[in-house]
Parts: structure tokens; C-alpha cells; sequence
């Protein structure tokens, strides 16, 4: 396609520092952080300080946040496949891994976040998205959510929707 056609000039002579200039503009597009980190990820460890559990009072949608210790590990992470695999669930409100067994999942690599999913036989899903956006050095911002309701409210079980705010971090 000539000049004509793409209904514009370019000078010559500044053509060559337009190429620079967009390969420049492109190859930082990402923070330069998320090189070789996020986007090369095949095992995180996640930690959520803090959650939020959604009801129903009287037909109300409320929101309860509360302090939370829930740790995911995440191994097998291959996001050209699109798999991953959740290895470890620690959390103190429920026996260790409560009866957990490694899990195959659903991975998806956006321009700016990993998306984890699992969707259960029973009808949960969970969602794990890491950002591509430090929380502080070595760590990223990451939310984990827990699509699940049950009739009756279990101690250490979800029985309603959760939402957790943390940091993830990749391992080798």
C-alpha cells in the first residue's frame, strides 16, 4: 500500500525513527515487572489476608469482611494448553486442605491478569485472577472468589459466595 492509499505522508528521512519509536511503544506495553514473571508463571503461592462473604437478609443482598488465612498454591500452570492444577488449599477455618485433593483447572492468560477456574461436579465456581500490578516487591495483587451457595450455614465450609483480596507470589 503507497502513501496515497493510506491517505497520509511520512518524511522519509523520520521514517526509520517512527519504526523505533512504535517497536519502543509495543515492547512496553506491560509493566516491565510482569517480564519473565506473570506471563512465565508454572507455580504461585497465594495468600488472602481478607474476605468478604455475601448473604440474603429478608431479600437484602448484604457483605460481611473479615480477616481470613486462606493459602492456594498453584503448580502446572500452562497457559498455552490452558491448564493448571490447584495443589494445596490451607486455611484455619477448616481442617487442613479439608479433604482436598489436587485438582485440574481451567488457566487463561490475559494481556493483564491469569485467570484460574474450577468449576465443581456439586455446582461451585472459583475464580482466581492474579494482576499483572505489584502489590509490593516480589508479590501481585490477586483476588480469589468462591461462587457457592447451600441452604445451611456449615462452620470452616463456604455455604455462600466469598470473595478474597490478597497477593500471589510465583515460584520457581
Amino acid at each position: 500500500m503507497g502513501e496515497r492509499e493510506l491517505g497520509m505522508r511520512v518524511d522519509r528521512r523520520k521514517g526509520p525513527l517512527l519504526v523505533v519509536m512504535f517497536v519502543l511503544l509495543g515492547s512496553s506495553a506491560r509493566p516491565a515487572h510482569a517480564q519473565g514473571t506473570l506471563e512465565d508463571a508454572h507455580n504461585l503461592k497465594c495468600v488472602f489476608p481478607l474476605f468478604a462473604t455475601g448473604n440474603w437478609t429478608k431479600g437484602d443482598a448484604t457483605a460481611e469482611v473479615k480477616p481470613a488465612e486462606l493459602t492456594l498454591m498453584f503448580d502446572s500452570i500452562n497457559t498455552e494448553e490452558g491448564t493448571a492444577r490447584v495443589a494445596v488449599v490451607e486455611s484455619p477455618r477448616a481442617p487442613r486442605n479439608y479433604g482436598f485433593a489436587p485438582a485440574h483447572i481451567i488457566a487463561r492468560q490475559s494481556l493483564a491478569s491469569l485467570h484460574l477456574m474450577q468449576v465443581g461436579d456439586a455446582g461451585p465456581l472459583y475464580v482466581t485472577t492474579v494482576f499483572d500490578s505489584p502489590s509490593r516487591p516480589g508479590k501481585l495483587k490477586a483476588v480469589h472468589t468462591r461462587h457457592e451457595y447451600i441452604g445451611m450455614q456449615m462452620p470452616g465450609y463456604t455455604s455462600r459466595p466469598e470473595q478474597y483480596y490478597g497477593e500471589c507470589e510465583v515460584l520457581p
